[in-house]
């Protein structure tokens, strides 16, 4: 495996191996390169005054962070069309892992032969062979997380990747010979609408990407996760119980429900209330979403206003939460007619169904969002923030030199605001938040305390998908729905409840209507969760073992172990003819220590053993 740069000079000429239309890589601006000096770190080359610096730092054993920087010292403006965060060649592999992503379907690992992608090289070592895959626009995690492992099945070596990019992004494997190179960073040119123009003197810096090494997937993927460096609040790096009202209210909180709420869980060990969507919706809008964006919270719901509600959450020993979906405007609030501070493409504002977007480049949006929601957070002593992001931005915008630029600029921006808020209130405790899912990349997972898992809230794969995001994200940070209904039976509150040992427990749903058989379950299971969450926050996961294959009628079963010294977990649910699940292998030299969910002997369980040695 060798280090070096994949990029593009605007001028120069394209690779001539029938790769142009596919591939940027490989053109003249690389093979005119010249390496110049090599060190421990990093790789600096040169072509006509440009300088590129390809960094490969080792962060620990068998994990490296990387990135590229560029230098325009030519005496001249230059453009550049490709620009690899990494770029290794000399691989070995046969085989590749990947993991794909919709909409509450988020992890699904996706295995195949590169041979099945007719990857063998040519008979005569010539014509590409090119697998090009990434996202574009501003919901990183859709249809594909960036994130790519590469197996040499006869040597068992693993080579893991994760890029670190909330705009468009792109990975790309191809080879013309035995070896096999990958490269990626930000959507290139023809993948993203990316350019940058350089002027004399100027340099720009790309996202980073983590490269980690192993012998199996799973080691590659908890080297990978680990490398994630979040900025988790000090009030929730013990993982507290979150409970979200939106599975209560569907969008219409109201200060009589928070309070029916809080008064259930005076007491327990739920640390967070959160007020979701639909606090400032007008009267006679029927959608919560159409009146995001001007955050004037509603006389109808709240009589006394948002703090009196905060003040009531907290005097039952609660921290309160709010939602907002800062970034976005819906089509009856007033500000979705600032047309000189939402993004545009081609002059006109970018909308999507009922949203447009804040120009995040902007400081007058910034103040907009200080004076309504950085107020609003001050103001009633919030404690924790959700942030919502339910459209995506698309090719690009105006504004830059590029499409793809200007969508670039605007994330970072976005981000940059994240961090602003928790600079201001540094206590503050921050979900992230996107449909569900959409946004669970590691630049965003880092200035977060918290995630989403998903929007699956009340269905049967759950479990599948939060199994699915201990290869990508830190389980510590993944927030499970486990939504409690009064209509349902034992066995199905204790199979959502020990979904939740997948990641962060958060309740939601009617728990003032359980009987108390159910509420003792939730009870019950709280207590758990407190006797195994350091597992849950530091283990290592071991084995995800499946045979399922359909999310929306699952069949069969799923097992989970997690490991932490003498200590480990395993999580077990079975579906649709799945009963007795072929588990008892990974009991084998541990002991139940204390258990929690249904029996296995029937179809759709849930169980969580705390075992030791």
């Amino acid at each position: 495996m060798e280090f070096y740069v994949e990029w593009r000079q605007r001028g120069d000429n394209y690779n001539n191996g029938y790769g142009n239309g596919h591939t940027l890589s490989l053109s003249e601006s690389v093979q005119k390169m010249k390496e110049i000096k090599t060190g421990d770190d990093s790789t600096v080359f040169q072509k006509d005054g440009i300088t590129l610096t390809a960094y490969h730092k080792k962060i620990t054993d068998g994990v490296t962070e990387c990135r590229t920087v560029i230098e325009n010292k030519s005496g001249k403006e230059t453009y550049i069309e490709l620009l690899s965060s990494f770029a290794i060649k000399k691989i070995k592999a046969d085989k590749i892992h990947r993991a794909t992503s919709f909409w509450s379907a988020e992890g699904k690992l996706l295995s195949q032969d590169l041979n099945d992608l007719n990857f063998e090289r040519s008979w005569a070592n010539h014509g590409f062979r090119i697998e090009k895959f990434g996202q574009i626009g501003s919901m990183p995690v859709r249809k594909w997380f960036p994130f790519l492992v590469l197996e040499d099945s006869e040597n068992r070596h693993f080579i893991g990747i994760q890029l670190y990019c909330a705009s468009s992004w792109q990975i790309e494997i191809f080879r013309n010979t035995d070896d096999i190179s990958v490269q990626g960073g930000l959507a290139d040119r023809d993948f993203g609408a990316w350019t940058k123009k350089l002027l004399d003197g100027q340099t720009f810096e790309t996202p980073k990407a983590v490269i980690a090494e192993g012998s199996s997937l799973e080691e590659v993927c908890d080297k990978l996760v680990k490398a994630q460096k979040p900025d988790i609040s000090a009030t929730d790096k013990d993982l507290p119980v979150i409970f979200n009202e939106y599975c209560t209210t569907w969008g219409n909180p109201s200060f009589e429900n928070l309070e029916k709420t809080a008064k259930k869980l005076d007491g327990t060990d739920v640390r967070y209330l959160v007020i979701d969507c639909g606090w400032y919706k007008p009267d006679g809008v029927e959608n919560w979403f159409d009146a995001a964006g001007d955050w004037i919270p509603s006389k109808k719901l709240f009589p006394n206003g948002i703090k009196a509600a905060a003040e009531m959450i907290r005097s039952h020993g609660l921290i309160p939460g709010i939602w907002f979906e800062m970034e976005n405007v819906g089509t009856v609030a007033k500000t979705f007619n600032e047309t000189d501070h939402l993004l545009k493409r081609d002059g006109f504002p970018v909308t999507v169904g009922a949203r447009r977007f804040w120009d995040m480049r902007q400081k007058w949006v910034w103040d907009y969002l200080d004076n309504h929601l950085l107020a609003l957070l001050k103001d009633c002593s919030m404690g924790y923030l959700k942030v919502d992001y339910n459209e995506n931005i698309g090719q690009g915008v105006d504004g830059a030199e590029s499409y793809g630029e200007g969508l670039r600029e605007c994330v970072v921006q976005s981000q940059n605001y994240f961090k602003h808020l928790k600079k201001e209130i540094p206590d503050l405790v921050i979900e992230n938040c996107a449909s569900g899912g959409h946004r669970l990349e590691p630049s965003m997972m880092e200035i977060v305390s918290q995630a989403s898992f998903s929007d699956a809230h009340e269905a049967l794969d759950i479990p599948l998908v939060a199994a699915n995001l201990h290869r990508l994200i830190r389980p510590e940070q993944s927030q499970i729905w486990a939504v409690m209904r009064a209509e349902a039976d034992i066995h199905r509150i204790r199979f959502v409840l020990t979904s939740a040992f997948l990641g962060r427990l958060c309740l939601s749903g009617e728990i003032f209507d359980l009987n108390d058989e159910q509420w003792n379950e939730v009870l019950k299971s709280i207590s758990f969760y407190g006797k195994v969450k350091h597992i849950i926050k530091d283990g290592f996961t071991k084995e995800i073992r499946t045979n399922t294959k359909d999310y929306l009628n699952p069949k069969g079963f799923q097992a989970v172990l997690r490991t932490l010294g003498n200590e480990a977990l395993l999580i077990v649910h079975t579906f649709k003819e799945g009963a007795n699940p072929p588990v008892t292998d990974l009991l084998e030299g541990w002991k139940i220590k204390e258990s929690f969910g249904s029996d296995l002997n029937e179809d759709l369980r849930g169980m969580v053993y705390y075992l030791n040695k």
